[in-house]
């Protein structure tokens, strides 16, 4: 009994101090360090929204966000206020760079274009990607989106070797069988009302099949479900903020879901990788295959350990590009559609430079022609710079550094909004929400007075989207052959209310009607 009573007496010592230790990092994470934060940057002219106790800036986010969305704008492009309005207000109230709070953590949210070119070049690596974790983590896992170091430098070696322009010019016949499939479709549709947005998300996953995996939309169809079901979760949670250490001790309904989708998506991706593998085993194939699979596969084989890749990155790649391949094209394509509906003129000169250049419904698009379209490229741009797909970059500081005059303190978040700076009539103008593909007649760096932070849909500096160039041959191919066989205009039936999941979309689709050339 002696013997127990010291050792009771020790242990219950230990579990003192391990609790006292526990509630001194939860007070410094959750009250003294924002403090500490907030007067740094105070002390260097930064304001913001007031520090609420573990949510931070959340809460307020979240109820503008509400008020925003629950209701239609007028026929306007000016979205930036209904997306994006605690950033619309706040630096209105706060200037073009304040503080803001995601839970605890502190978020210098950056609209100037100096400072965004220094941010997103990322020099010396003093601005990585943030740590992703929660939903996300679950829809793009450690992919190319999200890592960092030596293994996105591998990553992006092999995207950019998938992505190379020769691979890209032998992607155009499949792109374009794709396409025909959508526009078979459509002859059901002549002089009807359709609603697009889901025609080009089921398009624009049959290109990604065919291109990355060999496969067409219906064998990937489950994936891809999965996927947007998975995609809508970590949306509606963005902005969610959970007391520290609670979500792993009580899951919700969507924590469940969510790992269930996670699982589906594994098990299916690694079917498709080992039906590759079997095939070439038993002699089906010759190689892994020229697509984004067979690049993944060859350097899961690959005999220098160095350059070899595991299954759980290729499945995060897969993740990765059919996730942000697909949803990129969808959203460039419906917006860029949605604009030359209303604006019949621009429609007439993409569909007058498409038909000089290719000819009538009979003659598919090249690739020497897609690079010469320069007034469909005009209006792409225009498109990006209105609705852009992204709304939101975000990096972390490193270590401490300087940034234009600030000396900004390490581990805080620094946040890019794109919509932002697309919008700023100090920029491009005061028809800043007027669509005006004219802007863009003799380039992007003229239309940006050579200021290229201006214009960052695709973002900027070494993470610049590697897809760029294939979602640009993609949508111009789409856009060349709807217009060689229609015109189209606004459906009355439409209703504009632009919403961010994942990407800027139209929440009811969007309904047009289609008139046969």
């Amino acid at each position: 009994m002696g013997f127990e009573t010291p050792v009771v007496l020790l242990l219950s010592s230990c579990v003192c101090l391990y609790l006292i230790f526990s509630l001194v990092k939860f007070l410094y994470k959750v009250w003294w360090n924002p403090i500490r934060i907030r007067k740094v940057m105070e002390s260097q002219g930064i304001k913001g929204p007031s520090y609420r106790f573990i949510h931070g800036s959340t809460k307020e986010v979240m109820n503008m966000m509400k008020e925003s969305m629950s209701r239609p704008m007028e026929l306007s492009h000016d979205v930036f206020p209904r997306l994006q309005p605690h950033i619309h207000s706040w630096t209105q109230k706060y200037g073009m760079k304040y503080l803001s709070r995601y839970g605890p953590k502190a978020q210098l949210i950056v609209t100037e274009p100096e400072l965004i070119k220094e941010i997103l070049s990322n020099r010396d690596g003093a601005y990585p990607k943030t740590e992703v974790e929660g939903f996300i983590k679950k829809l793009l896992g450690d992919g190319l989106v999200t890592s960092e170091g030596k293994k996105w430098s591998k990553q992006r070696k092999l995207a950019n070797h998938a992505f190379h322009a020769e691979n890209l010019k032998g992607m155009i016949p499949e792109m374009i069988a794709s396409v025909e499939i959508m526009l078979e479709r459509w002859k059901h549709h002549e002089g009807k009302e359709i609603e697009v947005f889901e025609e080009f998300r089921i398009m624009t996953s049959e290109v990604i099949s065919r291109m990355a995996f060999g496969s067409s939309y219906l064998e990937g169809k489950n994936i891809f479900e999965m996927l947007r079901k998975l995609a809508f979760i970590t949306s509606t949670n963005t902005y969610k903020i959970r007391f520290p250490g609670i979500g792993k001790l009580i899951q919700t309904r969507d924590d469940i879901e969510s790992d269930k989708l996670e699982r589906g998506i594994q098990e299916s991706t690694v079917q498709i990788i080992k039906r590759r593998e079997e095939k070439v085993k038993i002699g089906e194939l010759d190689g892994f295959g020229d697509d984004f699979l067979g690049f993944l596969v060859e350097a899961n084989h690959d005999s220098d350990k160095n350059k070899r890749i595991s299954v759980e990155d290729m499945v995060d790649e897969c993740k990765t590009f059919y996730t942000s391949g697909h949803e990129t094209a969808t959203s460039l394509l419906t917006w860029t559609i949605f604009l030359l509906a209303i604006d019949t003129d621009w429609q007439e000169k993409a569909r007058k430079e498409v038909i000089e250049l290719f000819g009538k419904k009979n003659l598919n698009p090249d690739d020497s022609g897609i690079a010469r379209l320069k007034t469909m490229n005009m209006i792409i741009n225009e498109s990006l710079r209105l609705y852009p797909p992204v709304v939101e970059y975000t990096r972390r500081v490193a270590r401490e550094i300087r940034l234009g005059k600030l000396i900004l303190p390490p581990n805080i978040q620094v946040n890019i909004p794109p919509l932002a700076v697309h919008h700023n009539p100090y920029i491009w103008g005061e028809d800043v929400h007027i669509f005006n593909p004219e802007r863009f007649s003799e380039g992007v760096a003229k239309a940006t007075n050579n200021n290229i932070a201006a214009f960052i849909p695709f973002g900027l500096g070494p993470r610049t989207c590697v897809g760029l160039n294939f979602v640009s041959i993609e949508v111009k191919l789409a856009l060349s052959m709807i217009l060689q066989r229609y015109a189209f205009t606004l459906s009355p039936a439409y209703v504009h209310m632009p919403v961010r999941v994942l990407i800027t979309r139209p929440k009811h689709g969007l309904q047009i009607i289609l008139h046969p050339l």
